[in-house]
């Protein structure tokens, strides 16, 4: 019965600490999210907006808000804490969704499971002008 109980008890240790590896990943993930979503919001037409204003609808470009996501990414260092890191950018006139997936090697492996995970998170970002 001890070594039963001993058996249970190291899989929900080994159980706990697979969970706390992948919500620590995920948390540090979000923080990169955000970051890239937030450096792509700024992809402003500069020269129109100091000149003409935002107007009703901001214009990001697509292109240049990929550029900042990239320079972000690996300005921070983002591809080396994470590494094999991927991200999807979605850019719409006013607004951007950065989505960024990485692999985690769980620290314990529990019988049945694949000591392999894949954590994403995404990070959002939208110009709304006010008057």
């Amino acid at each position: 019965m001890i070594v039963g109980f001993v058996a249970v008890l190291a899989m929900a240790v080994a159980a706990v600490t697979d969970a706390s590896a992948a919500y620590l990943h995920r948390s540090g993930l979000d923080t990169v999210a955000d970051g890239a979503a937030l450096a792509a919001a700024d992809a402003l037409d500069r020269d129109r907006v100091y000149q003409q204003g935002l107007g009703e609808t901001p214009d990001l470009d697509p292109a240049l808000a990929r550029e900042r996501i990239e320079t972000y990414l690996r300005e921070t260092g983002a591809y080396g804490r994470f590494p094999g890191l991927t991200w999807q950018p979605e850019v719409t006139a006013n607004r951007v969704v950065v989505r960024v997936r990485a692999p985690l090697d769980l620290p314990l492996h529990l019988p049945g499971t694949r000591d392999r995970a894949s954590i994403g998170a995404t990070g959002a970002a939208e110009l709304t002008p006010r008057r």
